[in-house]
């Protein structure tokens, strides 16, 4: 454990070889000589009060360490998913698939029901969710080329400059292609996973990468795919597979929690799943299946097509591991010490040999990954922390993955950076919702398929599609009070509050 810095009362404070620090030892040694030549009832008066303290000392020393222990930090847990969508969670009306370990998360902790993912695909929106800047101001801004430079301060720079043990455990993806100590970069302690979001496609890949070096594992890809691309970039097929690359990066998370159980650490856990291997889905030899799992448990003998059953079971698997999480921190006598929080990183995919409707993984919203309508964006956020987070609560505050770093910072009492696009979300989560800043606008921009912008303010939503193409595209507006499922283009009816809103697409983009 470590060691703990004790602040007393000047008088009781502890001194080398417990000698009370009022004056140095041989005074003190001069001043018990000439006691000792004293009459005893003289002696008595002058030592008991010496005596005294040293009994209590041990007392107050413990009800000091207690305190001091109660106001230590939370360890922070992020967990994130790849590609969950709003919809796929019992606890956001998921009904076909069970998820009884979030469901009980969300019950004792606050359930956001209008979060929204950092970008539509995975590279940007992690690239939010770590450096708290959205995709107008960020580095990253897509899943194409792009890295992190040593000047972006991360989420993990941040708590391991406040004393936090910071490890990261999943699926790293922030840029494209990234060093295999990329991660180690940018201000996280331990890695284990895939560097690569390319990579990440495969469940049974031929290594792993720990601390910048890759660990070989037993499966192995078909030929064809090891010459397609020797690096880490691409994922490819396994003929062989034996590790489960999900299991070993799970198992090394828990081991991650107990080695710093006894000081604040950061888990930053992001599994590959319910992610599809895009490959896979195009591979005959596996049944075009991409979404590969160990066993098909339950749903073994559910009618559904192989690649549903596999998402079910993904699911399934997902939901296991937060309940295993949350019992280890239970064990380990820290839950409450523990502010566990979940999401994913965009909306929905059909990939794999997945389909979206199959589940009704988006829920009642429009659109899937890639797009910047409420399905590519929206995703779930769960925050729990037994006595401190209120229990059984939703809410609707508007929220995004740029509120995360600096909802840590103020969590942690660290300072937070000078510039940010987020706001900190603590008066919500600390049950003072009178106290929260609203963002006056959520601002997203996206350049593959013809480029897309998308503005957020209150419940009014403007899309802009195809504007690499055409620069003066029209702007599409929704009401998402009255119309959630954005169906009703009334950008017509409104055309003083589109041209507000189209400002704010010009005014929110910066060059990279």
């Amino acid at each position: 454990m470590e060691k703990i810095v004790v602040k007393l009362d000047p008088v009781l404070t502890i001194g080398k070889r417990n000698r009370l620090p009022l004056h140095d030892e041989r005074s003190e040694r001069a001043v018990l000589g000439s006691l000792m030549k004293k009459p005893r009832f003289l002696h008595f008066l002058f030592t008991f009060p010496f005596a005294v303290l040293w009994l209590v000392q041990p007392a107050a020393l413990a009800e000091a360490r207690a305190g001091e222990q109660e106001k230590q930090p939370p360890n922070l847990i992020y967990i994130l998913a790849d590609d969950l969508g709003y919809g796929d969670l019992g606890c956001y009306g998921q009904t076909a698939l069970k998820t009884p370990h979030l469901d009980r998360m969300a019950a004792e902790g606050v359930r956001f029901m209008r979060h929204y993912a950092g970008s539509t695909v995975c590279a940007p929106s992690r690239c939010v969710l770590m450096t708290g800047l959205h995709t107008g101001h960020a580095r990253i801004r897509g899943n194409g080329p792009g890295l992190l430079t040593a000047e972006d301060f991360t989420v993990a720079a941040l708590l391991r400059q406040a004393g936090y043990k910071t490890g990261c455990f999943g699926k790293w993806g922030v840029g494209n292609p990234p060093p295999l100590d990329d991660p180690n970069r940018h201000g996280f302690d331990e890695f284990y996973g895939y560097v690569s979001m390319f990579h990440a496609h495969n469940f049974y890949p031929e290594f792993l990468v720990k601390n910048g070096r890759e660990v070989p594992l037993r499966n192995r890809l078909y030929p064809e795919w090891k010459t397609k691309e020797t690096s880490a970039r691409k994922g490819g097929v396994a003929e062989i597979a034996v590790d489960y690359a999900p299991q070993l990066i799970f198992d090394q998370a828990l081991a991650f929690v107990r080695e710093n159980c006894n000081r604040p650490f950061f888990l930053f856990y992001a599994p590959n799943i319910p992610h599809a291997n895009n490959e896979g889905g195009r591979e005959p030899r596996i049944g075009r299946n991409g979404m590969r799992v160990p066993n098909l448990g339950d749903f073994e003998k559910q009618s559904w097509p192989l690649p549903e059953k596999g998402f079910a079971r993904m699911i399934q698997i997902m939901d296991d591991q937060v309940g295993e999480l949350l019992a280890l921190l239970k064990t380990l006598d820290i839950d409450e010490q523990t502010a566990v929080f979940f999401s994913s990183d965009n909306g929905p995919h059909q990939e794999g040999g997945h389909r979206m409707s199959f589940f009704d993984s988006n829920g009642p919203l429009k659109g899937m990954k890639r797009d910047l309508y409420e399905g590519g964006l929206r995703v779930p956020l769960i925050a729990r922390w037994p006595k401190q987070f209120p229990a059984g609560i939703d809410s609707g505050l508007i929220s995004g993955f740029q509120d995360m770093l600096p909802t840590f910072a103020a969590l942690v009492e660290a300072p937070a950076p000078r510039f940010t696009d987020g706001v900190s979300l603590a008066p919500t989560l600390l049950g003072n919702p009178a106290a929260q800043i609203v963002h006056p606008h959520l601002y997203w921009e996206f350049y593959e398929r013809g480029g897309k912008t998308a503005v957020l303010q209150g419940n009014w939503k403007a899309v802009r599609r195809n504007f690499l193409r055409n620069p003066q595209a029209p702007v599409e507006l929704y009401n998402l009070t009255s119309d959630p499922s954005e169906t009703n283009n009334v950008a017509t009816q409104h055309p003083p509050l589109v041209l507000t809103l189209s400002k704010i697409m010009t005014q929110e983009h910066s060059d990279p």
